[in-house]
């Protein structure tokens, strides 16, 4: 199969789940396809696919990494001894592990199509992902608090892992609680990398955007989190800061370089 035979399968087998697809319109052109095939993706439960499916995903998942192209970790140069700063699309990091700025539910957004990062982890990885982090919820019998980490395997990312954290929510002025709790999502991703020897860890701008913690404090609270726990602990992985906007670009690079 090429990719516009692999997702006009998925949509055929996607809309095939749920009889309230059947009056969907499929767009004719391959990027209206590519957003739908998405947006399916993005609102289906977690639950087991056949293996055609799975084959065909991950076939179409890993050309699709592979056109948007690779950055290894070695080629990120270090701002500091043991960590580097990167703007770039995290899901396109070949890192030990990348952090999600995941919700409480623990299963991915189901927001189609939606700016999170958490959506863009799940769309890159594939309907694996959301069903691993439904086993872990359903062991764990209640909604993840702020301030923990889980891992999970990455399936189609690049990355070998992804370590997933609920930062707090900001609703109003920033309270010493909320610095403790995204104090405590650092060093819980940091503590979960070094229990399974990983070597490094791309962090993602957790609590900031959609959790509307303000990106200046934010990104001070992660760095002086960062090189507290290594100073501390020599041997821990190494630590990526991954951002997007040139915003946060200039704030970390600020920071560190200070």
């Amino acid at each position: 199969m090429n990719q516009e035979e692999r997702i006009n399968f998925m949509i055929s087998y996607l809309m095939g789940e749920r009889m309230e697809y059947a009056d969907i319109e499929i767009p004719e052109y391959t990027e209206g396809k590519k957003r739908l095939l998405r947006s399916l993706m993005n609102v289906r439960p977690p639950m087991k696919a056949d293996s055609e499916f799975i084959k065909v995903q991950d076939e179409y998942l890993k050309e699709l990494a592979e056109e948007k192209g690779i950055t290894k970790v070695k080629d990120i140069p270090e701002i500091q001894p043991g960590i580097r700063l990167w703007q770039g699309d995290i899901t396109t990091l070949e890192a030990d592990a990348i952090v999600n700025a995941a919700n409480s539910g623990m299963i991915g957004c189901f927001v189609p199509c939606h700016g999170c990062i958490d959506n863009a982890i799940h769309s890159a990885a594939g309907i694996q992902l959301r069903l691993e982090c439904q086993e872990i919820m359903e062991r764990q019998q209640h909604p993840e608090p702020a301030g923990m980490a889980k891992i999970t395997a990455a399936y189609n990312l690049p990355c070998r892992h992804v370590i997933h954290t609920v930062g707090p929510i900001v609703r109003g002025k920033v309270t010493e609680e909320d610095r403790r709790l995204l104090k405590s999502c650092y060093i819980s991703c940091l503590e979960t990398a070094e229990a399974h020897g990983l070597k490094n860890i791309a962090f993602c701008c957790i609590s900031t955007g959609e959790f509307h913690f303000p990106n200046l404090e934010a990104a001070e609270i992660a760095v002086m989190t960062v090189t507290d726990y290594r100073s501390e602990h020599r041997d821990g992985p190494e630590v990526i800061f991954n951002v997007f906007k040139d915003e946060d670009y200039e704030i970390y690079r600020r920071i560190l370089k200070d």
